[in-house]
């Protein structure tokens, strides 16, 4: 009898926590929208940008997109292979708020290409193919802005493939490429820089001959100042100022290349406590193609993905690799950090690896990893989309929460018939468990500060938000602010989701209203300069962002 009194007074206290503190349900797993069928050319670069549009942009050099440049405005490029008068576009912006696109124009080849959005909002990208190896290219957040592009050769050396990050000082460090095992920085600060790169010698060490599996390495800036940069299997801790390794991290297990053409994914995981003396960085790898999968796939050979995920703490004096497994092996994904410090991992296939023709068995579920969980319990399937996102797909992160997922071409050229997966230039958007209207009582709005208001460093802040009074519990609520990164080839580049100190919960109005105050990051080496996008986060439910900007 006293069993059953105790089984039923935990039944009902269990019920009780689950009414006043929801945990996420595995039924409530997302949904799909396509927002456009046909923007005209494949999603193989997106950034968001400060002022809600997609800077989205493919390849120059395969002949026409299906997409018109307004005003019979052409393209002339003598150095072109295939067209050298091109009246098509091959970038579009794209308006969240309206859904809607427009042409843009861009002179020389961008393809596998790379960038970051810099201090005053603008996207500086850089490098390319043929004619755009070494160009730097700018798109500034304006309602009628077009590419402006450097005149001259802005680069010391060919950068394709290669990895930006947006630095503390406002510069990008621009690491690697094919053929390229060195660093060089832009903007240059004096005319001796012009020319000036600076050897790695940890990316000659991790060349593999046969598949390049170094290129687009992934790259972060560690709390410390150093960059933590992983290259096909093995990773360092780099002081770029003076070209030193500080630290050499153990393999990742298994010995399997991650980067580029096998090509997994990569993740600073949200960091915390930022006020601490110590603040801890972790980095997850996910996914990527095993060990000689690029040579046998070139012989429709499809070797099944990785199905792991490794994760270590950069931060520890001894590191070491945590490996869990996804459901299912995936090659080819996207990483996207949403703004409750979750992960999701998006397109690609379970069989292959990375270029032409080299992979099978798209893998249509999303994985949501959850970082807080305990081992073994971190991944949930999500609702899967009808839309193969092979080889050239992308993914980024809007302020609304949805991830705005595009791209796919495995081919040369644009092809439509007749092969297995088609061209896709349609877009979609994802919208994650926390956007079910099931989670609209838990939905925190702000109502204070207002979008892109300026902060400084360490200052602390007033926020005011909403929240349904029946619900609302100070202790579950957070605050979270997260770089919009540049997304290509499966990688993220500058993407950076930071947990700010709150206090002083205060109820203001019709017991609706809270007010708090906030500690933004006290150094540009936890935030370089930039813009962000600023949640509330209540019982991991985020409320539409704000853009703020770090200066």
């Amino acid at each position: 009898m006293l069993h059953k009194i105790i089984m039923t007074l935990l039944s009902l206290i269990i019920l009780s926590m689950l009414f006043h503190f929801p945990v996420t349900s595995v039924t409530v797993n997302g949904q799909w929208e396509v927002l456009q069928t046909n923007i005209g050319i494949v999603a193989m670069h997106m950034q968001l940008l400060h002022n809600d549009c997609v800077v989205i942009f493919d390849r120059t050099d395969f002949g026409l997109s299906n997409l018109t440049l307004p005003n019979g405005v052409c393209r002339h490029d003598p150095f072109e292979n295939v067209l050298k008068t091109d009246c098509s576009a091959h970038s579009v912006e794209y308006d969240v708020a309206s859904n809607t696109f427009r042409a843009l124009f861009v002179q020389t080849d961008v393809w596998c290409s790379s960038g970051s959005a810099v201090a005053d909002g603008t996207l500086a990208q850089t490098g390319g193919f043929n004619d755009g190896e070494r160009k730097v290219r700018f798109f500034s957040p304006c309602p009628t802005s077009d590419w402006r592009e450097t005149i001259d050769n802005s680069l010391a050396v060919k950068r394709w493939y290669s990895t930006n990050h947006h630095l503390p000082d406002g510069r990008q460090i621009i690491i690697g490429g094919r053929a390229q095992f060195n660093y060089e920085f832009y903007p240059k600060l004096s005319e001796t820089e012009y020319n000036k790169v600076y050897v790695l010698p940890f990316l000659v060490q991790t060349h593999d001959k046969g598949a390049e599996n170094n290129l687009y390495p992934f790259v972060f800036l560690n709390v410390d100042g150093n960059l933590f940069i992983f290259s096909n299997n093995r990773a360092i801790l780099f002081n770029y100022t003076n070209s030193k390794v500080v630290r050499t991290y153990p393999q990742i297990p298994g010995g399997d290349p991650r980067c580029y053409p096998s090509t997994g994914s990569a993740v600073l995981l949200p960091l915390r406590n930022l006020e601490a003396s110590e603040i801890e960085a972790e980095v997850l790898v996910c996914g990527g193609a095993r060990s000689g999968a690029f040579q046998l796939a070139r012989k429709q050979n499809m070797l099944e993905a990785l199905d792991t995920c490794a994760r270590i703490k950069i931060t520890d004096m001894n590191p070491n690799w945590e490996v869990e497994t996804m459901p299912k092996g995936r090659v080819m994904n996207d990483m996207v950090m949403l703004p409750n410090g979750n992960v999701l991992l998006i397109n690609g296939a379970n069989l292959g690896t990375a270029g032409w023709e080299n992979a099978v068995n798209p893998v249509f579920e999303p994985f949501l990893y959850k970082t807080n969980s305990m081992k073994g319990s971190r991944f949930e399937l999500q609702r899967p989309s009808t839309i193969p996102r092979m080889y050239h797909s992308t993914a980024v992160l809007f302020r609304d929460g949805r991830v705005l997922v595009g791209g796919s071409n495995p081919h040369r050229g644009y092809e439509f018939y007749n092969v297995t997966y088609p061209t896709e230039l349609s877009l979609e958007a994802f919208s994650p468990y926390y956007l079910d209207a099931s989670f609209t009582a838990l939905r925190p709005k702000i109502l204070e500060p207002a979008s892109q208001s300026n902060l400084t460093y360490g200052q602390k802040f007033n926020m005011r938000i909403e929240v349904n009074n029946g619900t609302f519990v100070p202790d579950l609520l957070s605050v979270t602010m997260l770089s919009p990164p540049f997304n290509t080839h499966s990688f993220s580049m500058n993407q950076r989701l930071l947990v700010l100190t709150i206090k002083e919960v205060k109820v203001t109005s019709g017991n609706s209203g809270y007010e708090f105050e906030v500690t933004a990051p006290g150094s540009k080496i936890l935030a370089p300069p930039a813009f962000y996008m600023l949640f509330a986060v209540h019982q991991d439910i985020p409320s539409h962002g704000i853009w703020i900007r770090m200066h």
